[in-house]
């Protein structure tokens, strides 16, 4: 089945806006740098929309079969260029019922000027993997020229040195900053980590984790794919000798380590397959418990998980000791990580064994494990294999047991019951007692013997 059919009809329509202006070398960054990302469809698509708010009027709505007919395109390729488009930080989607029929609302955004284009460490490193070296040099030599540095002393008046009836808020400075539309968010990672990792190495960490710094770190770790204990390693690699980050010390250590991770797989962005588009949704929409709790194991992290099993108090030092050595060892990612704190403190009654995580630690990482999900279901099928096997060993157990200590009549007591019956018969000429009487008795006697023991 072909990815995207059924997502948006051709009976769909849609609208356009533009956020902001466009810089007048927009065509450029397209062409030269953003389309080597993202591919000729998806800047084509870009550019009908946006001729297509000179030609749209006000109160008629397009259908998507127009767009079709404009970029002689079929469908589920328009939906792919779309994707591009969100993914790279073009476009907005917004989606509403109007009279029966589906309508999407396209907000273009602007493209990053060519100079801001190569300041994003990002986008910029994914540009020169995609052109190569020296395409990615000569184009940013052209586009970003070296600026004539200032000499002398610094003399310029300050705001607050010429204006005396205006004090600006800090919201008021912020509208006055140009702002350009960033494509990540630095808040799922959680600085806190190696924050702490700094600290225990008795480095200034907010000299080192500055909001330029932040970000380099959080793009690095989404281009090249890298763990939490994996940026630990490329942040202290690329510490200088005054605990500064060398930015593109760091760059070239994420690198390095994608490479060894990936065995020299090339850098490219690709769409991601229909199964895990699926899969993602899925875990967005968690429904059962399990799956609710397969969530939020997937984007904490292990200290903060700590914290939640216990009560929302700090965790321990020594804790996060041992959670550290056990990650940095046997290179668990954090969602495995934390399903592997969840199991070990609910099978040793809420305490954090060492040596009970080591081992576990080191099975799963010769499993390759790499999602909560499939530690959870790992887990599960260990616990599940090493039950049957308890269950199989009590019952060979049980029924050993059983076969060596068979309720035997012992020959003095048979001797016993026939000199009785014979006294009895010899007595008073009766016959023996019942069968069944005999039985009883025998069975009380044992269970009397028994007890003895």
């Amino acid at each position: 089945m072909l990815k995207g059919i059924g997502k948006i009809l051709p009976i769909d329509g849609y609208r356009v806006s533009l956020k902001g202006t466009l810089p007048n070398d927009y065509s450029l960054s397209l062409t030269h740098l953003y389309q080597p990302l993202i591919g000729l469809h998806a800047v084509t698509l870009y550019q009908t929309l946006l001729h297509e708010l000179q030609l749209q009027q006000h109160e008629t709505i397009q259908t998507h079969h127009t767009l079709m007919n404009y970029l002689n395109m079929p469908l589920d390729k328009l939906y792919r260029a779309r994707l591009k488009l969100e993914g790279i930080g073009l476009l907005r989607t917004y989606e509403q019922e109007a009279d029966d029929q589906k309508v999407y609302f396209y907000e273009l955004l602007s493209p990053f000027t060519p100079i801001h284009f190569f300041q994003d460490a990002m986008l910029s490193q994914l540009h020169y993997h995609h052109i190569g070296a020296d395409k990615h040099r000569a184009l940013k030599d052209h586009f970003i020229k070296e600026a004539m540095q200032p000499s002398g002393k610094n003399i310029t008046a300050s705001f607050y040195d010429v204006f005396q009836t205006f004090h600006p808020s800090k919201e008021d400075i912020d509208e006055m900053i140009p702002k350009q539309e960033n494509v990540e968010d630095t808040s799922s990672i959680d600085f806190s980590w190696i924050e702490q990792m700094l600290k225990q190495r008795m480095i200034p960490h907010h000299k080192v984790l500055t909001p330029q710094h932040k970000k380099l770190i959080f793009q690095m770790m989404t281009l090249y794919d890298l763990s939490t204990y994996e940026l630990e390693k490329a942040v202290l690699w690329a510490l200088t000798d005054e605990n500064v980050l060398d930015a593109e010390e760091f760059k070239v250590a994420c690198h390095d380590l994608f490479k060894a991770k990936h065995q020299q797989k090339a850098i490219q962005l690709t769409e991601k397959s229909h199964q895990s588009s699926v899969s993602i949704q899925s875990v967005e929409k968690p429904t059962t418990k399990e799956e609710q709790l397969i969530y939020e194991l997937e984007r904490i992290s292990p200290k903060q998980l700590l914290e939640d099993l216990s009560n929302g108090n700090q965790a321990s030092e020594q804790d996060m000791k041992i959670i550290r050595e056990v990650m940095t060892t046997q290179g668990l990612p954090a969602p495995v990580m934390n399903v592997l704190i969840h199991y070990v403190l609910l099978q040793t009654n809420m305490k954090l064994s060492k040596a009970y995580m080591e081992k576990i630690a080191s099975h799963w990482s010769r499993a390759n494990l790499q999602t909560a999900k499939e530690a959870m279901a790992f887990a599960k099928q260990e616990k599940k294999r090493f039950q049957d096997a308890k269950n199989k060993k009590q019952n060979y157990y049980k029924k050993t047991y059983q076969q060596n200590n068979k309720e035997v009549v012992p020959d003095w007591f048979k001797n016993r019951k026939k000199k009785q019956a014979v006294g009895q018969e010899t007595a008073n000429g009766s016959v023996a007692p019942d069968e069944q009487k005999e039985r009883e008795e025998i069975a009380a006697m044992l269970r009397e013997f028994s007890s003895k023991d």
